[in-house]
């Protein structure tokens, strides 16, 4: 027991944790705003009644949900920003640079 929390404390494991459970309420809540506020502006702006993801197009039997990929890729741009604002805020990126072995 005593080798699994030295273990916990010095791979920072719980900071880890953290970071995941946080990540998870962070993509729902970005989801949320794409799915609930951005995709019916645009879809209105874009003329159409319903909400942006369920736009689409059908050639022959299939259904190509063109809205639905839109809504995806707004949804990951907003999350790809989020978490680059908050590795810039934390001064995460500047990690120690490994000397080229020669």
């Amino acid at each position: 027991m005593k080798g699994f929390l030295e273990f916990i404390r010095e791979q920072k494991v719980a900071a880890l944790a953290v970071g995941f459970i946080l990540g998870g309420a962070i993509t729902k809540l970005i989801t949320s705003l794409v799915n609930d506020i951005i995709n019916p502006i645009i879809g209105l702006a874009l003329g159409f009644t319903e909400n942006l993801s369920e736009a689409s197009i059908h050639i022959g039997s299939a259904e190509i949900r063109w809205g639905n990929f839109i809504n995806v890729l707004i949804d990951f741009v907003i999350i790809a920003l989020v978490v680059y604002f908050v590795v810039k805020a934390l001064r995460i990126e500047k990690t120690e640079k490994k000397k080229s072995i020669k």
